[in-house]
């Protein structure tokens, strides 16, 4: 039986990250299709942050407590929730709610903890795994044999971008601030890691590619940085925007889209409907979990803190120093 009250981390108002605070809610009950997870551990994404500060509110429906992906237990099942059982040990994709000692999911979107993975391990997969699956494999449509290029490598995204691209059969070429998280790339699979503070990477690209630009970008930071993607670009190549650093208004000369046959597209994942969501499940689930259960690809987890700490792992977070993900456990 569910408990009638649970700990979780509430945003007390738009602010920096002391305005994460504990409190006391209800503990969630499963609609239909969906299960109630006892967290265990719990990523903390960009968005958490965007989130805290106002600028990224939850989609109508979901909780307004933080929190994108979780891993624990299935404690209680909704009418209709199949493919897993009160008991199974799992990982989560969910639209709010993590940061919080149980949490709802949709029953498609929990994946199985892959072998030898314990909570806290698995919790750092979903976000990242899901966000760079629909953008880089299904949006950016990368083949083997094909070039990719991530920018900001280091990060959650960026060190799963690289694994899987590389996992996939592309060469990968990834930017990063300084030589450290530079050479954290190349370890990672990186056949090209940029240091984007001493190298223009336009430049690199271009010497690495003897002039022809990669197929692919995934592209976090925006700004100035859109029309030197598209210099960065191959004939036919594909330019995947899934957030705007630098911000998301800059002027562009189209005629090298039109003259080089370019696309330039992007995606949000937490609007996105359950149902796409769950065709994504199934894609990592065939191709990208496999992996994972041979350790051919793996989570960077940089710190853990506990749940009433989750003021302190978002400071760490905006600090940018970190390589990989944070997760808070419970």
């Amino acid at each position: 039986m569910l408990p009638d009250g649970m700990t979780c981390i509430e945003i007390s108002a738009p602010g920096g990250p002391d305005v994460l605070v504990p409190a006391i809610r209800p503990t969630p009950k499963p609609g239909p299709g969906e299960v109630v997870i006892k967290v265990a551990a719990a990523g903390i994404n960009r968005p958490d942050v965007l989130q805290r500060q106002g600028a990224y509110p939850p989609p109508p429906g979901a909780s307004d407590l933080p929190g994108l992906e979780v891993a624990g237990t299935v404690v209680a099942l909704g009418d209709g929730a199949a493919a897993v059982a009160v008991g199974d040990a799992v990982c989560a994709l969910v639209a709010g709610g993590g940061y919080a000692e149980y949490c709802v999911a949709d029953a498609r979107l929990c994946l199985p903890l892959p072998a030898g993975y314990d909570t806290t391990r698995a919790a750092a997969l979903p976000e990242t795994f899901f966000t760079v699956w629909h953008n880089v494999v299904e949006r950016g449509r990368l083949q083997e044999g094909e070039s990719f290029l991530v920018h900001g490598g280091a990060g959650g995204i960026g060190t799963t971008a690289i694994q899987m691209a590389k996992a996939l059969g592309a060469t990968v070429f990834a930017t990063a601030s300084g030589p450290i998280k530079a050479e954290a790339c190349a370890r990672l699979g990186a056949d090209h890691a940029i240091d984007y503070t001493a190298r223009d990477f336009v430049e690199a690209v271009k010497s690495a590619t003897a002039g022809k630009g990669v197929d692919v970008i995934l592209d976090m930071v925006g700004g100035d940085y859109i029309a030197r993607n598209l210099r960065s670009l191959a004939f036919d190549g594909r330019l995947v925007s899934i957030a705007f650093l630098r911000g998301s208004t800059t002027e562009l000369n189209l005629m090298p889209v039109m003259l080089r046959r370019l696309t330039l597209t992007g995606s949000t994942l937490r609007p996105q409907s359950n149902d796409a969501k769950a065709r994504m499940a199934d894609g990592l689930r065939r191709r990208i979990w496999p992996l994972l259960d041979r350790g051919g690809i793996a989570p960077v987890i940089h710190a853990t803190f506990p749940l009433a700490q989750a003021a302190a792992a978002h400071r760490l977070m905006e600090e940018n120093t970190h390589i990989g993900k944070i997760v808070l456990t419970i």
